[in-house]
């Protein structure tokens, strides 16, 4: 696997990640949020990615299956590309 730096493979990986999990059926696919992540904690906020002591990436995407939407985060390693932690964090009927 390769490197996921910026914010195009950060995306690139998420999508792939969700489309293994719920199927490729998902619909209005966003990232919502991206934070550097250390393995220690998080870093920084994501308006400044900085590189010091950064592992991986922890991102919130939300999407649509079958009339619901969901909110996902995951934590994506800066170096190969790998998902290891996957949260859902809400499922919800959209208004």
């Amino acid at each position: 696997m390769t490197a996921v730096t910026t914010d195009i493979e950060i995306e690139g990986a998420s999508r792939k990640a969700i489309q293994a999990l719920f199927g490729p059926n998902i619909q209005n696919f966003k990232v919502r949020e991206v934070f550097p992540f250390s393995s220690e904690q998080i870093v920084a906020h994501s308006d400044g990615h900085t590189p010091q002591s950064r592992d991986g990436w922890d991102v919130q995407v939300i999407f649509l299956l079958d009339n619901q939407q969901y909110t996902v985060d995951l934590i994506i390693q800066e170096k190969d590309g790998q998902v290891n932690y996957v949260r859902l964090i809400d499922k919800m009927t959209p208004l």
